[in-house]
């Protein structure tokens, strides 16, 4: 099987990520770059009975921080709402092309009922391409159409 018949029929799940972060909407913000930076995470998720309500993203923490705001608002003031998401039957191939129309780097995968099912990150997929295609993707030279300037050799 080649590379874009397999991205186009595995799954998203393939890719997922692990656990996310999950916090409620009236967690502050100050807990919730507590919760970043415990978890290590450049995201979390924000949930309300088990739905997915929003995202926040080390992107919107910059922001916050470049503007002086209160860290001492919930984060449902704050979070990106009703984030742009992909469902768990979705292929690779569609995180792929709605993570580079968007220019997102993390997207939420929810189940048919917006229930949270986990999150796909660009590295999980970059691990996914490396786990099931390494002659393809660690074959590539380091600067690929790279033309030299002068003749190299004798």
């Amino acid at each position: 099987m080649d590379i874009k018949l397999n991205i186009h029929n595995d799954l998203v799940e393939h890719a997922k990520a692990s656990a996310p972060v999950v916090v409620p909407p009236d967690t502050t913000v100050r807990d919730v770059f507590a919760a970043l930076q415990l978890d290590d995470a450049g995201s979390l998720l924000i949930c309300e009975g088990g739905k997915l309500v929003g995202i926040f993203t080390e992107r919107d923490a910059l922001k916050l921080m470049a503007t002086s705001a209160d860290l001492d608002v919930p984060i449902r003031d704050v979070m990106i709402k009703d984030p742009v998401t992909v469902s768990r039957d979705a292929s690779i191939a569609e995180a792929v092309k709605l993570m580079s129309a968007g220019g997102y780097r993390r997207l939420p995968i929810v189940d048919h009922d917006g229930s949270l099912a986990g999150i796909v990150k660009v590295s999980g997929i970059l691990h996914y391409f490396v786990d099931h295609f390494p002659e393809t993707v660690l074959n590539l030279p380091p600067e690929p159409k790279v033309i030299m300037p002068e003749r190299e050799g004798a």
